[in-house]
C-alpha cells in the first residue's frame, strides 16, 4: 500500500507543532474515560463550545462510575445547550456498561469499544488511535475533508458514511508506529478545523498547496455545497425549548438550596451570570419558568410545556408532535397528571441525586 510522501507528512506535523492547538482534552495525562466523554461530546459541536462543558463533566463525573451513579436528569442538565441531548444519555448508558465492566475501565480493543451503547466506528477508532495508539485510521468530516482535497482533488468528501476503500486508504496513509499514527490522525484532524474548513479554507497561505490535488485543479467547485441542518422553525428548535425551560428549573431549585454568602465571601466575588431558568423563560415565552412548590417534583405542566414547545406562527400540530417525540425518546417523563419532567428523577426541592 501506497503511504504519504515524507515531505507531505512532514509538512503537515511541523504544521501541527507549530500551530495545533493546546487543548487539555488532548494532553497526555489525559485518561480514556475522558477522551471518549469529549469524542462524543464534539460530534456536530464545535470544540469551543464542548471544552467548559467536557471539563465541569471532568470535575462532576472523573470516572464512569460516578456519571453512572448520576440521575438521568442531571445529566441532560449538566449537558446545557451543546445539542442533540440523546447524547447525554446515550453517554450515560455507556458508563453504565463500563462500570460493570472487571476493573470499571474503557476498552483498549475496538471492538470492544464499537460494543459498548452509543459508541460508533468514528468514536471507537478515535479511543483506540488516540489513547492506546492502535493504528488506525480516524475519520471525522475535517479529516475527510483534508483527505479529499489534497488526494483526490473534490472540494468535499462524499456525504455518506466512510466507504471501505476510503477507509483503507486512509488507513494506507498512517506512519507505521501507533503513537506517531495517533499524532498523524490529530493533526490531519485539526488542520481540517484551522485551515483546511468547509467554507473559507485558507489555501494562499497553505503548507499543502504545492502537494493538493484541489490546489493544482484550479480548486474546482462541486456541484453542491454541503448545508448544515435548519434550526429555526424546526422541531429541534421547539424541542430544545422544551428542555431549557426544564433544565432552567433545575438550575433555580439549585441556586435557591445554596445557603446564602458569608459578608467576607461575598467581597470580590463576580457578578453570576444569567440562569438557564430566566434565558428559559424568555426563550419560551413565559412570563417565567414557575419553581416548584415545597415538596413537590420539579416539572412544567402539559400546558406550560406546550407553551414552550410552539414557536411563533408554527403549525399547531407541531408542540404535541415534539412533546411526544420527547417522551419517546427518554428526553423527558410525562406523570398521569400530566407533569412534564427531566427523566429519572422527580425531586422535591434542594434534593440532587
Amino acid at each position: 500500500m501506497t503511504r504519504a510522501p515524507d515531505d507531505l507528512r512532514e509538512a503537515l506535523l511541523d504544521w501541527y507543532a507549530a500551530y495545533g492547538r493546546d487543548l487539555p482534552m488532548r494532553r497526555p495525562d489525559v485518561a480514556p474515560w475522558a477522551t471518549l466523554v469529549f469524542e462524543v461530546m464534539s460530534q456536530q459541536t464545535p470544540i469551543p463550545r464542548v471544552q467548559p462543558v467536557w471539563e465541569r463533566w471532568m470535575r462532576l463525573w472523573p470516572e464512569p462510575a460516578d456519571l453512572a451513579a448520576a440521575s438521568p436528569a442531571d445529566v441532560l442538565v449538566e449537558w446545557g445547550r451543546l445539542g442533540y441531548p440523546s447524547r447525554a444519555l446515550r453517554l450515560r448508558d455507556c458508563a453504565i456498561a463500563i462500570a460493570a465492566r472487571p476493573g470499571g475501565r474503557v476498552p483498549a480493543d475496538y471492538e470492544e469499544l464499537l460494543a459498548l451503547p452509543g459508541i460508533g466506528p468514528y468514536t471507537a477508532s478515535a479511543l483506540a488511535s488516540f489513547q492506546f495508539h492502535a493504528r488506525l485510521p480516524v475519520l471525522d468530516t475535517n479529516v475527510r475533508r483534508v483527505l479529499a482535497r489534497v488526494l483526490d482533488g473534490a472540494q468535499f468528501a462524499p456525504k455518506s458514511a466512510p466507504t471501505r476503500t476510503e477507509t483503507a486508504r486512509a488507513a494506507a496513509l498512517l506512519p507505521v508506529d501507533g503513537a506517531d499514527a495517533a499524532r498523524w490522525n490529530v493533526a490531519v484532524m485539526e488542520f481540517g478545523a484551522l485551515v483546511c474548513t468547509q467554507r473559507s479554507p485558507s489555501c494562499d497561505g497553505c503548507v499543502l498547496r504545492g502537494r493538493c490535488a484541489w490546489a493544482t485543479a484550479g480548486f474546482p467547485e462541486a456541484p453542491t455545497r454541503p448545508r448544515g441542518q435548519a434550526w429555526a422553525g424546526t422541531d429541534r428548535q421547539a424541542r430544545g425549548r422544551v428542555l431549557a425551560a426544564l433544565r432552567g428549573l433545575h438550575e433555580e431549585n439549585r441556586a435557591s438550596s445554596v445557603p446564602p454568602a458569608r459578608p467576607s465571601e461575598e467581597k470580590g466575588r463576580s457578578a453570576s451570570p444569567p440562569s438557564q431558568s430566566s434565558e428559559a423563560a424568555s426563550a419560551t415565552g413565559l412570563s417565567r419558568v414557575p419553581g416548584p412548590a415545597a415538596g413537590q417534583p420539579i416539572g412544567l405542566s402539559r400546558e406550560e410545556a406546550l407553551r414552550a414547545a410552539t414557536l411563533p406562527d408554527a403549525d399547531p400540530a407541531q408542540a404535541p408532535r415534539v412533546l411526544a417525540s420527547l417522551v419517546a425518546d427518554g428526553l423527558v417523563a410525562e406523570d398521569p397528571a400530566g407533569l412534564i419532567t427531566l427523566p429519572g428523577r422527580s425531586d422535591a426541592p434542594g434534593e440532587r441525586g
